[in-house]
């Protein structure tokens, strides 16, 4: 017996033979010597696809790292309590971000009274109450269109409707009102699918132990699906902070000197006042524009950082 012995469809692997005796040989399909290349193929492809990946986020985290490590070298030396405290100057050396903050902070106030209930009762009726209708199916598709419109549509719209129509003015309220809008489909759309993550058991056993469709949306469908609304909320809170083009639309002021008191006065952001800055050609104004850009981002970490904390704080609450 040699060392392979071929017959049809199988490989026979054995030794020779010992004193006349043919020791046990066993067999091996042809099939898996012919998979053999294709694994090793794929276990390559496997490594390519990990140094992709690897790739893009390395290239991702260094263009972050370029960007902050710029903002900050620029920036950090110009932090100070005046700086936070004072109004906007044309002297760079005496220019502060308080009224643009208090415009930042009453904005996003107004933004959450106005957006948070809509959005989430649209999203419960949606989910909940609606019938799979082909007008539902509509809605559903415009809602998620409109939540990659552009911001810039939104400040057209925001300037037709709350500062000509509605009479609003260049204000407060009609900031509130135009970031409303930009946000709203975000909001609905991912408190639709945090509703849709709740088992469908839960409701068969609240309307079984006899809960009306109210108090099982409100006991035990809402509770459930809160992280991932609140998650939705606060995410889209965040991208109304940082957001410029809709306000320029509805005029807000790029300099101001007081802090609104009601929400019918004229208002200025941050985004603007940052804007503004660095479209000066002093340098000094760009060192206040990065000096600016870092209390943005510390307020947006601090709004992702609590929207992060609530998740995990409701979903130990929520574990079964």
């Amino acid at each position: 017996m040699t060392d392979y012995e071929l017959t049809q469809g199988s490989a026979s692997i054995g030794s020779p033979p010992i004193n006349g005796v043919a020791t046990q040989s066993r067999q091996v399909p042809l099939e898996s010597r012919q998979w053999r290349p294709r694994r090793t193929r794929r276990k390559y492809v496997g490594y390519m696809f990990l140094l992709l990946t690897l790739a893009a986020t390395l290239l991702g985290v260094a263009a972050l790292y370029v960007l902050l490590e710029s903002v900050i070298s620029q920036g950090w030396a110009r932090l100070s309590w005046d700086f936070i405290s004072n109004f906007p100057s044309r002297i760079a050396s005496r220019a502060g971000i308080k009224a643009a903050l208090f415009g930042s902070i009453y904005l996003t106030g107004l933004v959450a009274v106005i957006a948070i209930p809509v959005g989430v009762g649209a999203a419960v009726y949606l989910e909940e109450f609606a019938a799979d209708t082909k007008w539902r199916r509509v809605i559903d598709i415009n809602i998620a269109n409109l939540a990659g419109v552009p911001s810039i549509v939104y400040g057209m719209l925001g300037l037709m409707l709350f500062v000509r129509i509605c009479a609003f003015g260049h204000s407060l309220l009609a900031g509130a009102c135009t970031m409303s809008l930009l946000i709203l489909p975000v909001i609905i759309v991912t408190a639709r699918e945090a509703l849709k993550t709740v088992p469908n058991g839960v409701r068969l056993a609240a309307l079984g132990l006899g809960a009306t469709k109210w108090q099982t949306i409100r006991a035990h469908v809402l509770p459930t699906a809160l992280p991932g609304i609140l998650t939705g909320v606060i995410l889209s809170l965040s991208r109304a902070v940082g957001e410029t083009a809709p306000l320029l639309m509805i005029g807000a002021l790029s300099y101001m000197a007081f802090v609104p008191e009601s929400p019918m006065d004229d208002f200025t952001v941050l985004p603007i006042q940052i804007f503004n800055w660095s479209s000066r050609p002093q340098d000094e104004f760009r060192v206040a524009a990065a000096a600016g850009i870092l209390v943005l981002l510390a307020i947006l970490l601090t709004v992702n950082s609590c929207a992060i904390f609530m998740r995990m704080r409701f979903q130990r609450k929520m574990q079964w």
